[in-house]
């Protein structure tokens, strides 16, 4: 698929082109739903489809990455799996069995979107948006805080659980990355400390100096 595309179009963003770069990103994505999301649905509607999902397990995971990274940089917010799936009901005949992405590539596809986050976060702090880099790494913990609760009871979770090592990592490199920047522009580092409600970084222990 070339939902890669849509990421990359993303990634192009900055403050001053936001609006271009995301609505070409969405009418990217709308192409992938279009041509390769439309195709995979009729080939395997009114099939036994979930036996060969691992045969387009990776395909769909990566679409999932890139509708939840452009609707996060539209909206601030998730985009849900029962969202997604909704888009897909009209790509189906009616009189058969549609198809419908199950919760384990969802929650996959995530995994992998904290990873773009991440990277998108760095960017912004790059550019002088901290404000907006806070907000990702808010973002991007909340999930991982979630998915935390979520996987260690999945049937099938072996995949999720490797992905669960790379996304902690994700997060770490965004809080790193937020909280230097600080550190370096902040007089009173202590204001960034567990006893600041308003801190991202609730928790963290007053720094001494």
């Amino acid at each position: 698929m070339n939902s890669k595309k849509v990421i990359f179009q993303v990634h192009r963003m900055s403050k001053y082109n936001k609006e271009e770069v995301l609505e070409k990103a969405e009418k990217d994505l709308a192409a992938v739903t279009d041509q390769h999301m439309s195709r995979l649905v009729k080939e395997l509607q009114g099939t036994d489809f979930w036996k060969l999902r691992r045969a387009y397990s990776p395909g769909v995971q990566e679409y999932i990455e890139a509708a939840t990274f452009c609707n996060f940089c539209k909206t601030g917010s998730l985009l849900k799996l029962d969202e997604i799936n909704s888009t897909l009901l009209p790509l189906s005949d009616s009189s058969l069995e549609p198809l419908q992405i199950n919760i384990l590539d969802y929650l996959l596809g995530l995994a992998d979107l904290t990873g773009e986050l991440m990277r998108l976060a760095i960017g912004r702090i790059s550019d002088g948006e901290l404000e907006f880099a806070e907000k990702i790494c808010r973002f991007v913990r909340d999930i991982y805080r979630e998915l935390t609760l979520v996987v260690p009871v999945m049937d099938d979770s072996s995949d999720m659980k490797t992905k669960m090592d790379t996304m902690l990592q994700s997060v770490m490199k965004i809080e790193n990355a937020c909280f230097s920047v600080h550190v370096r522009g902040s007089e009173y580092i202590p204001l960034l400390g567990s006893n600041d409600p308003s801190s991202f970084l609730v928790g963290v222990p007053d720094i001494e100096l």
